[in-house]
């Protein structure tokens, strides 16, 4: 089938499913397969379900005119969302619908969050859901974008090379972001070199479709990186379209602006002064779209973090920041320090392992440990991943339950707590 008339049953049932047993009536159901399931062995399950459509790339046996065989499914999946994004960009047109694609090793997720917060306030603003943010829940989050759309703002992850090109392929954007460029996957890259060639792909599609990047001024790397793209707006602490500082970062993060917006400050409901740059951008992103300084500021002020994201909660009478949803070596460096020059008398850092640094594994878990070395703390608990082959002299656990009832026996009042730690090793359990 052509992907223009699997398109019009789309326009019919514009509901897609990838997960048989979540299956609605009227779903369109894409028979995806990995390693370990394929959606194929699901196709008359979904049916009886309620599917409209099941789109397979295996035959299921019986012929069944509402099942769909293609090539492969995904490849299906991404050229439908293609066709989609198509709808958005009409040839002659005085406006298309902006399409910001944001990337980077750390606070793509919460940028996302705060550009939706602001953008929203002026604009009906459709954005990546979760982190939805490969090359599947990209093409889902396209083809959920409804015809009333004024603006798109798409997440992408990505842990090794020629990624970001792929989900530019279909996602088109007409504005990018790179938030910057750490130690993250380098299992998958191999090296910082190779990740910012990773993440300099979307660059890459701005520079050959004259698209409009925005850059942290800050990181001389991004200028670099940036290096004919004709369309910049800056952001950062000096010589910038919008400039920003932090005006207190010893509980909730509080930005002053002083260039670029009529705002003298910002009371965030965010931890950790790591966070400025993620503030400044969605002020930069708000102030080219016209969205109105006071709704820029109100619209970032009420922003709430969810999913255990720079969470400063209180239990028991003690201040805990909950930075549990994922966790490299940059990012920890930056919470680490951030939490030692906080005004807290008494600090316990609990730290869970990060994943996907290959090789460099043990070297970067030694090296956050030379770092806590430099620092008094209450108590230091390590949990999990490759903290128990470093040399250190504090407490470890294998998992975060085993964290969470030593913690539970300490009865602490009146400390501050870090708990961070890679998504794998479910720091958020310590607290249950």
């Amino acid at each position: 089938m052509q992907i223009n008339e699997l398109y019009k049953r789309f326009s019919s049932y514009p509901s897609i499913q990838t997960d048989s047993r979540k299956i609605k009536e009227g779903d369109l159901f894409f028979a995806l397969k990995g390693p370990n399931f394929n959606g194929n062995q699901y196709a008359q399950q979904a049916l009886l379900a309620g599917a409209a459509f099941v789109i397979a790339d295996e035959s299921a046996g019986a012929s069944n005119e509402r099942i769909i065989l293609v090539d492969d499914v995904l490849t299906t999946l991404q050229n439908l969302a293609l066709h989609h994004r198509l709808q958005f960009t009409v040839p002659g047109a005085d406006h298309q619908v902006p399409f910001i694609a944001i990337t980077g090793s750390n606070g793509k997720t919460t940028s996302k969050e705060l550009m939706h917060a602001v953008l929203s306030s002026t604009y009906k603003t459709y954005t990546t859901a979760g982190n939805l943010n490969n090359h599947i829940g990209i093409p889902l989050t396209i083809l959920k974008i409804k015809t009333d759309a004024e603006m798109v703002i798409i997440e992408m992850g990505a842990n090794h090379l020629h990624e970001i090109a792929g989900y530019c392929r279909y996602a088109m954007p007409t504005h990018g972001i790179i938030t910057n460029c750490g130690k993250a996957h380098l299992e998958g890259f191999g090296s910082e070199e190779a990740i910012r060639k990773g993440k300099g792909e979307l660059f890459d599609y701005l520079r050959q479709n004259n698209g409009t990047a925005f850059i942290m001024q800050d990181l001389d790397y991004l200028q670099d990186m940036a290096k004919g793209i004709k369309n910049i707006v800056t952001y950062g602490t000096h010589h910038a379209t919008v400039c920003g500082q932090v005006k207190n970062s010893s509980g909730l993060l509080e930005v002053s602006i002083n260039a670029g917006a009529n705002i003298n400050s910002i009371q965030t409901n965010l931890v950790g002064a790591y966070n400025l740059s993620n503030v400044l951008l969605a002020v930069a992103v708000g102030k080219h779209f016209s969205v109105p300084d006071e709704k820029i500021k109100q619209s970032l002020e009420n922003y709430e973090p969810t999913n255990s994201r720079s969470q400063l909660l209180e239990k028991d009478g003690n201040k805990i920041i909950l930075d549990a949803y994922n966790a490299n070596p940059t990012s920890m460096k930056a919470a680490i320090e951030n939490f030692a020059a906080m005004d807290v008398t008494e600090k316990i850092l609990i730290l869970g392992g990060m994943m996907e640094l290959g090789k460099e594994s043990v070297h970067e878990h030694q090296h956050l440990i030379d770092l806590i070395n430099n620092y008094t703390w209450k108590q230091v608990v390590l949990v999990g991943g490759d903290f128990n082959k470093t040399n250190h002299h504090y407490q470890y656990f294998d998992n975060a339950a085993l964290a969470g009832l030593w913690l539970k026996d300490q009865h602490f009042t009146n400390t501050g707590m870090l708990i961070k730690g890679s998504r794998s090793t479910q720091m958020e359990k310590v607290l249950e």
